[in-house]
């Protein structure tokens, strides 16, 4: 709509600023509906190692997006410049592009404890079988997991705040199974600290059926067992479960791999860790809820300290899923000032800093263990303090940009018209 409109095509300082106000509209509203929408494309994630990823803490992933397709079409602009043979505009194009990542170089990133620190491990138990077996060897995944924790016993016992595990890395759930309580149980009071660790729960009718199921990480004291629970909010359509599912039937019967819909969890993405005598937010985005600006944003507003992404990769093989999934954690570090874990049961598992530095990191699919010392910060950053106001603001100005083209458009034809009847009418005479 915007680059094309007469009154921007040979006004570049206004062709770029609409067009970039347009594309970033467009993510928002993919990030909203349908179902929930589904934000992973957003160009904002493709800058973590851009100097526009300092940009994050000012204002999100809506700040950045919009100065990334701002400068792609400057660029081009300097390209077709060149090609048509006006240098000024060229040279005057290509300053931009430079000058803008210069200056997000100034965006001061804060790195500093300013509530001490949490000592964590991490524990990537890995699967036997990617894919979409990766969970078809019963106790499998915990039993990996559990070996990994009790692995890691052998150095750092007694010396751990809290053990992270994945998503789902308790294929039985240690609340209602008795040797997924034992297996957890042992690895908790060897490494002698609590582990928060993914599992699914299920609601049941009257009759014993299933009728809901939950995404849940759970945290699990030695000795006392499971104390807090955080439910995943935003289940994945066509995946956790299936909306329409009549309709979806007739395209496919694939469907019905999905037997039991998972139901969202209804609190804000924290779990409480004791650290040094103090209970210590830690603010979790399961899986793919890393993606959705307004659920890790949540967590830090409510006092999340640190951030946790548990996840399990198994089900999308050697693709570079898991990579774009470590970006999304480097790039919510930098947004919220927080440091980041990202734990995998197969990787990528990584360490963030709260400016964006990888300090850790697994390989795919293999069984690995790390510890790290996270800083704990309480601070929020301008684009935490900002919530929403970055997506009315553009929102509003595509609005504004979209009632003006209609408008300009309509009088424009109106003019026409009238020189059509002027001219007829002077032909007659």
């Amino acid at each position: 709509m915007g680059a094309s409109h007469p009154a921007l095509t040979h006004r570049a300082w206004l062709a770029a600023p609409a067009f970039a106000l347009v594309w970033t509209t467009g993510e928002i509203v993919r990030s909203l509906v349908p179902f929930g929408g589904f934000p992973w494309g957003r160009i904002a994630f493709s800058q973590t190692g851009s100097p526009l990823l300092r940009l994050a803490a000012l204002g999100g992933a809506t700040l950045v997006s919009t100065v990334v397709a701002l400068l792609a079409l400057v660029a081009a602009t300097a390209w077709w410049g060149l090609r048509r043979r006006h240098p000024a505009r060229a040279v005057g194009a290509a300053l931009v592009v430079v000058a803008v990542p210069v200056a997000a170089l100034a965006v001061p990133l804060d790195v500093r404890a300013q509530e001490g620190r949490a000592s964590v491990g991490i524990v990537q138990g890995n699967v036997s079988e990617p894919g979409l077996g990766a969970f078809h060897n019963a106790r499998e995944v915990i039993g990996n997991h559990s070996r990994g924790t009790i692995g890691l016993a052998g150095e750092h016992a007694g010396e751990l705040d809290v053990v992270l595990w994945p998503e789902n890395a308790a294929d039985y759930d240690p609340r209602t199974d008795d040797q997924a309580r034992d297996a957890v149980e042992l690895a908790a009071e060897t490494i002698g600290a609590p582990i928060m660790l993914g599992t699914q729960s299920y609601a049941f009718d009257d009759e014993g059926r299933a009728t809901a199921r939950y995404n849940d990480v759970v945290l699990w004291e030695p000795g006392v067992g499971a104390t807090e629970v955080y439910a995943k909010q935003h289940p994945a359509p066509f995946a956790e479960y299936v909306p329409l599912r009549d309709l979806a039937r007739r395209f496919s019967d694939a469907v019905d791999l999905v037997s039991v819909d998972m139901a969202p969890g209804r609190e804000v993405g924290i779990v409480p860790v004791e650290v040094d005598g103090r209970s210590v937010p830690f603010g979790v985005a399961i899986c793919f809820e890393v993606a959705y600006d307004a659920l890790v944003r949540e967590s830090v507003a409510q006092g999340a300290e640190v951030i946790v992404v548990p996840t399990n990769n198994a089900s999308f093989g050697d693709t570079a899923e898991s990579e774009q999934q470590l970006a999304m954690t480097i790039f919510r570090a930098v947004e919220h000032g927080r440091a980041a874990v990202q734990v995998s049961t197969v990787g990528v598992s990584g360490v963030v800093t709260p400016n964006g530095v990888v300090t850790q990191r697994t390989e795919l699919f293999t069984a690995d263990a790390l510890t790290a010392d996270l800083p704990l910060r309480t601070s929020l950053t301008l684009a935490t303090r900002l919530g929403v106001v970055p997506d009315v603001v553009v929102g509003g100005l595509t609005a504004v940009l979209l009632a003006l083209g209609i408008g300009l458009g309509r009088m424009r034809g109106a003019d026409r018209e009238r020189g059509a009847r002027a001219g007829s009418g002077s032909r007659r005479r």
